[in-house]
This record gives structure tokens, C-alpha cells and sequence, in this order.
């Protein structure tokens, strides 16, 4: 396994994110970090660049010196992938600049501001052929990865409803006010778009519901709101879902519900069975019936290899010793390697290897978030994605 060499821009000094991202490439030890711009002031960057013990040579002041930086290298030095890993309005020129340059991109979600962006860089994705991540980690956990392959499998029978929340209490005061830097930018609308907590955790519940049971949401219905006096972007909202196939859901994501921490959790409910799993308990997936007793299906098992390989694949370690977070961003990281890895060796990459979120996870987000705006402001009517 050649080991892959990573570039990042963003993740500088106390970013919270990109250090998740920088972690969660190193633990397979299939990725090093060898380059990187880390902060928009010069100097910051650089003493990142030493805290992470980098050549100071590739420690650069901007993304554009990066890639010129990286490609005035030989083939075989240069970086194999740039981590975009900054605040949401940047993520579409620095990833389009990494595109049009040659470089593979993990990137940040949302991926873009706007629709057409987003179609842009899918458009850009096809044309040179480049591999693309979009960093949707909850997809990557190894029970949401058994839960899709039960409902691809009919253990559920046919669907019927989805439910999906994601509450979370930490905006629950005016803190982008008291200079916090994550509040800051993530509430206003020029650096985060056109949603708040929709478009910030909103898109995680919506891209798991259409992931694990393999079905689009066609429209909305939604009703969003800045509960905070003085706020300019949503910070609560409530979603009518329909699904392919006739499927009908409801999405509830809040950074107001006081108490809350990321208690991200889906139902899914079939004629014969239903399902359901909690972000804060990852390990176990919860299996449910009218019929007969409650499954808790836990994580590392020899029967869970059994019923799902790609379950099998995100897992690391036994059965009674938690993975989490980190993990499903390694998760994510290991297979969008795999698949840089495959494209060099010129060969078809395995479906395992390519289950991670691509371009058209993003496209879709945006196309989620956009319908959702659109649906609240004129009213709460029914918008088509």
C-alpha cells in the first residue's frame, strides 16, 4: 500500500475541524500530512507548520502558493490530495483551484454556497476525472453502514417513514457576538450561506436518511427560524420530507434545543420491521418489530461481518471497546485512498472502496439546502429538489 501524501488548507492553530481531519488521515497509516496552508495570516501558518513538524519549504501563505508550491515538485513528491478543511464560503475556489490543478480533494461539507457552484465543481470532477470527497462523516460509522445494507437487504420489507433529528443547544444564546470564532462565521450568511443550523446540520440528517435507505428526497415542506433576537440565519427548523418511492419523513435540526450536544439519531420504519440508531451510542443498532422482541446489534461482532462487509470494513477493533467520531472520519479518509490508489494502479475501484460521500452528495446538499430556504420563505409551501 503506497502511502499517500496529504496537503490541508484551513486547520490552523485552535481550529477545531481540521485537526479532526489531520487525525482521522494518520490512523490507518495509509496518509501522511506534508504540506499545508493552515491560516490566512502568513505567520500563523507557518507556526503550525512547525507545531506539526513539516518542512518549512511546504509550509505555504496561501492555497494558490501551495499548488504551485506542490506542483513545481516531481510527480512522485508532490502531495497526492489537498484537504480543504476552511469556512463554507471558501470551500468552492480553493477546491476548484485544486481540481483545475490536478490535485484529488477531500472537502468540507456543505460544498458549496450556491447550487450552481456545486454543479460547477461536479462538472470540473468529470472532466478531469479527479477523486472527490466530501466530508459527510456520520455516513461512515459502521452500524449506519449495517443499517443500509438490512434496508438493501428487505430486512425491513418495504418502506414507509423516516424520521431523522439532529438538536444541538450550543447557539442557544447570541454567542457569535462574544467573538467566538465557530459561532461567528457560522452565522452569517456571508461566510456560511444561505441556512444556519439547516444548512450546518440539517444536510447531515438529510444525508443520512438518503444513505442508509438508498432513496432520494424528491420535496420539502419547511419551516425554519432565528429564535435568537439579533441572528440572521435559521437556527431551528422542521422538515416535511417525501421520498422516492413513496416513502414520507419528517427532519427536525435545532442548535437552540438547550441541553442537547449532538444527539443526531434516525428511525426508519418498513411493514416488517423498523430501525433505529443514535449518533451518541455508535455502536449499537437498534432492530425493532410488532412481532417479536428488540435486536441491539453491536458493533464488532462476527455477525455483523456477516450481514454487512462494508460494516465490517469501518471497524477496527473488538466488540466492548467504543470507535466513534475520529473513526468515521478515518473511515472515510481509508476508502477515498483506496480509490486514489486504485485510479494510479488504472483499474475499476471496488464498491466497498468507494463508499464514501462524493461530488453528488454535495450537489444534492446544496440542492437540499436551496429547496428548503425557498420552501420556508414563501410560506412554508412544498418545493421539488
Amino acid at each position: 500500500m503506497r502511502i499517500l501524501k496529504m496537503g490541508q488548507v484551513g486547520g490552523g492553530i485552535g481550529a477545531f475541524i481540521g485537526e479532526v481531519h489531520r487525525k482521522a488521515a494518520r490512523m490507518d497509516g495509509g496518509i501522511v500530512l506534508a504540506a499545508g496552508a493552515f491560516d490566512v495570516v502568513p505567520e500563523n501558518s507557518l507556526k503550525q507548520g512547525k507545531l506539526l513538524g513539516l518542512d518549512p519549504k511546504r509550509v505555504y501563505s496561501t492555497y494558490q502558493e501551495m499548488i504551485a508550491g506542490e506542483l513545481a515538485l516531481p510527480l512522485g513528491e508532490r502531495v497526492d490530495f489537498i484537504a480543504v478543511c476552511t469556512p463554507n464560503h471558501t470551500h468552492y475556489p480553493i477546491a476548484k483551484a485544486c481540481i483545475q490543478a490536478g490535485f484529488n480533494v477531500m472537502c468540507e461539507k456543505p460544498m458549496t454556497l450556491t447550487v450552481k457552484e456545486a454543479e460547477d465543481l461536479e462538472a470540473l470532477v468529470k472532466k478531469t476525472g479527479v477523486v472527490f470527497g466530501l466530508m459527510h462523516n456520520y455516513t461512515a460509522y459502521p452500524m449506519v453502514k449495517l443499517a443500509k445494507d438490512m434496508v438493501k437487504q428487505g430486512d425491513l420489507g418495504k418502506l414507509r417513514k423516516v424520521v431523522v433529528q439532529y438538536p444541538q443547544g450550543w447557539l442557544w444564546q447570541l454567542l457569535e457576538k462574544s467573538g467566538q470564532m465557530q459561532a461567528s462565521w457560522r452565522t452569517n450568511p456571508k461566510t456560511s450561506g444561505a441556512a444556519g443550523s439547516m444548512g450546518d446540520i440539517g444536510t447531515h440528517a438529510a444525508n443520512l436518511a438518503e444513505y442508509i435507505t438508498g432513496l432520494k428526497i424528491t420535496e420539502v415542506l419547511a419551516d425554519l427560524t432565528a429564535f435568537v433576537k439579533g441572528r440572521k440565519l435559521d437556527d431551528d427548523g422542521n422538515v416535511l420530507l417525501h421520498f422516492e418511492k413513496g416513502v414520507k419523513g419528517l427532519l427536525h435540526a435545532s442548535q437552540i434545543a438547550v441541553g442537547e450536544e449532538n444527539n443526531l439519531k434516525i428511525w426508519i420504519y418498513g411493514d416488517k420491521k423498523g430501525l433505529w440508531w443514535s449518533q451518541e451510542n455508535p455502536n449499537f443498532l437498534h432492530v425493532i418489530s410488532q412481532v417479536a422482541p428488540e435486536e441491539i446489534w453491536k458493533r464488532g461482532n462476527g455477525y455483523v461481518a456477516d450481514k454487512s462487509k462494508t460494516a465490517a470494513r469501518g471497524t477496527r477493533i473488538p466488540s466492548g471497546h467504543p470507535e466513534g467520531f475520529l473513526e468515521a472520519f478515518a473511515n472515510n479518509y481509508a476508502n477515498f485512498a483506496d480509490t486514489i490508489r486504485a485510479k494510479e494502479e488504472k483499474r475499476r475501484a471496488k464498491p466497498e472502496e468507494l463508499d464514501f460521500p462524493s461530488v453528488e452528495a454535495g450537489v444534492r446538499g446544496m440542492k437540499f439546502i436551496n429547496a428548503v430556504v425557498t420552501s420556508s420563505k414563501k410560506g412554508n409551501i412544498w418545493v421539488k429538489i
